[in-house]
């Protein structure tokens, strides 16, 4: 047999293969038709709804919410913790926001907003509670409310979940505002519990990785301070 007949039949029975292929592929949907017609309509019910809900509720929900937390906001600046949390009788503050909004990124923040009023007013474990719940995607509030929640065991004196807490803020966000903020703290706690070489470690990554942010400045007395004490 030549080589062009062995090319012909071997194309002919890829042809054949694929026809036979097509043929159950066929047959599948003619008996499944009705199931196939039913997935497919639930599918688009689902897209059609999914994006109805969308604009027609999450959107409206979100700008009302947005002019609550507006509100909220500004109390929360003028440290009028109590009408930030509660309200003030004509505005709401961000607890009902987060109830009544409870879909919208507005809800999410004021959960934030509701740890941090908490640690403020030394409610600790409603501060820890909040903030956990807080969802952050932000590069900056996001490792502000998981370094806040450092604050909150530090001030519990459970200083190795604080410490947990800031070193996960610090690894949050690469920047030179969180990340050497927390590290610093981090640092800070790793002292109060005697463990110097720890807190030089944290100390020496805000000099050699954030060089230009502000707890950078006078980072060296920092270092010196825990290089005497490892050294002892």
């Amino acid at each position: 047999m030549t080589a062009k007949k062995v090319e012909s039949t071997k194309t002919e029975e890829r042809i054949h293969t694929v026809e036979e292929a097509l043929s159950k592929t066929e047959e599948f949907i003619e008996k499944h038709q009705k199931i196939i017609l039913i997935v497919v309509g639930v599918l688009i019910v689902a897209v059609l709804g999914f994006f109805g809900f969308r604009k027609y509720y999450l959107e409206p929900k979100e700008k009302e919410a947005q002019a609550q937390l507006f509100m909220a906001e500004m109390y929360f600046e003028q440290d009028s913790l109590y009408k930030a949390l509660n309200g003030d009788g004509n505005y709401l503050g961000f607890l009902d926001i987060r109830d009544q909004f409870g879909l919208t990124k507005s809800a999410n923040l004021a959960t934030y907003y509701a740890g941090i009023c908490y640690l403020k007013m030394g409610d600790f474990e409603n501060a820890i509670s909040f903030l956990r719940k807080f969802s952050g995607g932000d590069k900056v509030v996001g490792p502000m409310a998981t370094g806040a929640i450092g604050d909150a065991y530090m001030e519990l004196d459970q200083t190795d979940q604080a410490i947990d807490y800031y070193l996960d803020a610090a690894d949050q966000s690469n920047n030179d505002v969180t990340a050497p903020l927390f590290l610093m703290k981090a640092g800070m706690a790793y002292e109060i519990q005697g463990k110097y070489k720890k807190a030089l470690e944290q100390y020496k990554r805000i000099k050699t990785e954030y060089p230009r942010s502000f707890e950078a400045t006078e980072i060296d007395k920092f270092i010196s301070a825990m290089e005497g004490k490892v050294a002892e």
